[in-house]
This record gives structure tokens, C-alpha cells and sequence, in this order.
């Protein structure tokens, strides 16, 4: 048996296949993404299995659904191998849970219909899970749907972090912080704790990509976070504002700016892109740093910039800090960014081991034998996370 996880994004499906032994979750045997499922897109798949990397372009019909093609593309590839494990479930990936799910949950009408509130929290992320939702329960009738959450990880931060300064009529009907990259936090968290005793103490996970948040987390447990009601607080991100004083807002609605206009600025329009007016690709911009572009540089300078400042903030909360995590796109792969938010946190004792954070491969450490606090990098898999978890639900 195995637990299929995947991730449905708005032109994009991630899996993986995991199988299961003695009821617990192994590494992914199978892994890819299929792209390209825009409309008019070019749908291609890649995977990976058993250490291979392949790579097919997908026909879509005329007048098909470019998702339902990736379906189709993905059932023929899990029935390709003659050992393939069968799926016990579909683990999925669901940017919010509000305060109402704060644990998996198989899916029904019922559920969907519930999830569909937060719409409007997370638009580039929830219609689209709920969406990928519906059609792999179509596409595998009978077979478990499990919606696994990113708040969930939150669920229980202290009140002193989890409401904002509004009248309690507001945050009684869910106005608050709930926090977001759980599932990443999730499995951070326990490789940290396997791999070092200081996993256990006062912990900065910071998930760097697209989408980017810090979480400061004490015994395993997360405290604080620096995404709040929406996915869109803390970080500078790739297209995202990150933090953003209200009065803007008010002053936008004042020069005649609607809904729509200001959703499309803060969610697509600014970030990296924005600030650099080139591209939301940290690579791409580090390339044109490095060729003299004054923006490029300004947008990464910007960006590092933030990840200091809330570090340092979430290690107030901690009242201390025993080790640093990177983990997410950037934080996996940009070596320099690591080395710039460390440089600007050596006053708290922290100390990076130069050619170790150049030779990055899997989880491993890379601080100096004379840091006060660890520093890591941990490539996360949220898919395995969510696989577990529907693994639970299902024994229970």
C-alpha cells in the first residue's frame, strides 16, 4: 500500500508516492510535477523514480481540461511499473484550515463546502487546492480524500501572538492570526529534532521561496509566525508585499483603486518582482546583480533585509534563540543569502562555516564550531508530512 500526496496549484499538480511499512510512511518512491496547466499552457510532466529523471510533454484533447489530462498522464504512470504499491489514499496539500480544522480530515461535500469560506485568505493557493480536490475524488472514486492543512502547525500559538489589536466582536468571527507552511514547518521540526538535542529548545525555521515566512517554535511546538490572517503578512516574497503598513491600503481605496486592482498589487504585482521590475526568480536576479543591475540588487538587499529584521523579532519572543533553520527554494539552494542573514545576525553570537555552507547536500549544519546557535539547512517535504498524516487518519 501507499499514500499518494500531492499538491495542486493554479498550473501546476506536485506528487509523490510513499509507500507504507508496517503502517508507517517511507521515503517517496515517486516524485514529479506536472506544469504548464494555464489555460493555453503546454502541459509537460517530470518525475523522478528510483533515482531516474524522466520527462514526457501531455496531449490535451481539443475542448479537454488541461488538468484532467494530467490526471489521465498520472494514473497511466502509476499503472506503468508492475511493482507500484496501491494507493490507500490521496494525501492533499491545503493552504488554510481556519480555526475550524486544526487537524486532517477526510473529505466530503460537506468539508469542501466549509474550506471554500477561506477562499478569499489565500486565493492563489485554496480554490485551487479545493479544486484538485474535486477532481482526484472524481478520478479515483471511492478512494479517501485527506486534506491535510498549513495552519494546522499553528493551531495552538499563544494568544499574545494569535490576535490582533481589533474590538473582540472581529476576532470572534475569525479575524486573527493563523499562520501558514505548516506542513514544511511540520517536517523541519522533526528533523531537527532527531538530528540535535537543540531541536528540542528555541528554534527560527525560516521557509524561503515564492511564498516565504519565518516560525519561531519552543519544544517542537510553533509560538509564532510572521504570516498572520492571509498568506500574504511578514516577508517580502516573490510576487507578495509581505508586511505592509494599512494606511496604504486607505490610501489606494482613496485614489479610486478597487478589490481587484489592489489584490492583483499585493498578491502578484510587487515582492521581488516588484521592487526588482524584473523577475520574482531569486537566480535570475542574482545573476543580474552580479551584472550591475541596481534594482536587482536593492530587491535581494530588501529581501535579506526583512528576513533579519523578523529573525530577530521572533527571537525576542523566544527570549533567545539555540538554533536557525533554512529550508524552501531559496533558503535550500542560495548559499549567499544564508551568508548575508547570518553575517547581520553574528551579534547574537551566530557563526557560519563558510565552505560548509557552499557544500550544502541533504540536512546538515552548517555553523561554526564557535557559534552559540546551530544553523541548518533542512530541504523540507511536505508531501511526506501529508502523507503521515493521512496515514493517522486512516489507522484511526
Amino acid at each position: 500500500m501507499a499514500i499518494l500526496a500531492v499538491n495542486a496549484g493554479s498550473s501546476s499538480l506536485k506528487f509523490s508516492l510513499h509507500p507504507l511499512t508496517d503502517g508507517q510512511v517511507q521515503p517517496h518512491l515517486l516524485s514529479g510535477n506536472i506544469q504548464g496547466l494555464e489555460p493555453g499552457g503546454a502541459p509537460a510532466m517530470g518525475w523522478q523514480h528510483r533515482g531516474e529523471k524522466h520527462q514526457r510533454a501531455l496531449q490535451v484533447p481539443a475542448g479537454a481540461s488541461p488538468f484532467g489530462a494530467a490526471l489521465d498522464a498520472l494514473r497511466a504512470l502509476l499503472g506503468e511499473w508492475a511493482d507500484a504499491p496501491e494507493i490507500a489514499a490521496v494525501a492533499h496539500r491545503v493552504v488554510h484550515g481556519g480555526g475550524e480544522f486544526t487537524a486532517s480530515v477526510r473529505v466530503d461535500d460537506a468539508v469542501l463546502a466549509r474550506l471554500a469560506r477561506f477562499n478569499s485568505l489565500a486565493p492563489l493557493h485554496q480554490p485551487h487546492n479545493l479544486e484538485g480536490i474535486r477532481r482526484f475524488r472524481a478520478a479515483f472514486p471511492g478512494l479517501p480524500q485527506i486534506a491535510c492543512f498549513d495552519t494546522a502547525f499553528h493551531a495552538h500559538m499563544p494568544e499574545v501572538d494569535r490576535a490582533f489589536a481589533l474590538p473582540r466582536a472581529l476576532s470572534e468571527q475569525g479575524v486573527r492570526r493563523y499562520g501558514f507552511h505548516g506542513l514544511s514547518y511540520q517536517y523541519i521540526m522533526g528533523v531537527l529534532q532527531e538530528r540535535t538535542i537543540r531541536g528540542n529548545g528555541r528554534v527560527v525555521m525560516a521557509h524561503l521561496g515564492n511564498g516565504a515566512s519565518l516560525c519561531a517554535a519552543h519544544g517542537g511546538t510553533s509560538v509564532a509566525t510572521t504570516m498572520g490572517f492571509s498568506a500574504l503578512d511578514g516577508l517580502m516574497m516573490g510576487t507578495r508585499s509581505g508586511a505592509l503598513d494599512p494606511g496604504v491600503l486607505l490610501y489606494l481605496l482613496e485614489q479610486g483603486w478597487t478589490h481587484a486592482r489592489i489584490e492583483a498589487l499585493l498578491y502578484r504585482q510587487s515582492g521581488l518582482l516588484g521592487v526588482s521590475g524584473i523577475s520574482a526568480d531569486m537566480r535570475r536576479l542574482r545573476a543580474e546583480a552580479a551584472a550591475g543591475h541596481g534594482d536587482a540588487r536593492r530587491a535581494i538587499a530588501q529581501f535579506t533585509h526583512r528576513v533579519v529584521r523578523e529573525t530577530g523579532a521572533l527571537t525576542a519572543c523566544l527570549q533567545g534563540l539555540d538554533l536557525l533553520a533554512f529550508s524552501g527554494g531559496i533558503g535550500e539552494n542560495d548559499a549567499q543569502l544564508r551568508e548575508e542573514a547570518c553575517a547581520q545576525l553574528g551579534w547574537m553570537g551566530l557563526r557560519i562555516d563558510a565552505a560548509r555552507n557552499r557544500q550544502v547536500e541533504g540536512a546538515c549544519a552548517i555553523h561554526a564550531p564557535d557559534s552559540r546557535i546551530e544553523v541548518w539547512v533542512v530541504p523540507t517535504d511536505e508531501g511526506r508530512v501529508a502523507a503521515r498524516e493521512a496515514a493517522a487518519l486512516l489507522r484511526g
